[in-house]
């Protein structure tokens, strides 16, 4: 089931940057905004403007840690959690939840 995720991930997934502890690496990934009930933007203005703070999901077959980073189209994003999600007693895939890295971070 593995191999199945890693063939959807090459062929429809997004082109990311991972920065974890052992380095970068290149890969793809699912990542979209988590969705609000009420699908407004939660934020803040500040004197530099607005700061989403959105949450993004992550679902790729790279393991992510709280601390990593994930880059992707000039974003970058922390993550907040992640976990291993299993078909049966198979790995299938990382699921992690991201939020905007702040400036200077």
């Amino acid at each position: 089931m593995r191999d199945t995720m890693r063939r959807i991930l090459a062929r429809y997934g997004q082109e990311v940057t991972l920065r974890t502890a052992e380095g970068e690496t290149e890969a793809r990934a699912f990542l979209q905004p988590v969705r609000e009930r009420g699908e407004t933007a939660p934020g803040t203005v500040t004197e530099l403007g607005w700061i989403d703070r959105r949450l993004w999901k992550y679902l790729g077959a790279e393991a992510l840690s709280p601390g990593d980073t994930v880059a992707w189209r000039g974003l970058r994003f922390r993550v907040r959690s992640s976990r291993p999600c299993c078909l049966g007693e198979e790995l299938n895939h990382w699921w992690a939840m991201l939020e905007p890295e702040r400036e200077g971070a």
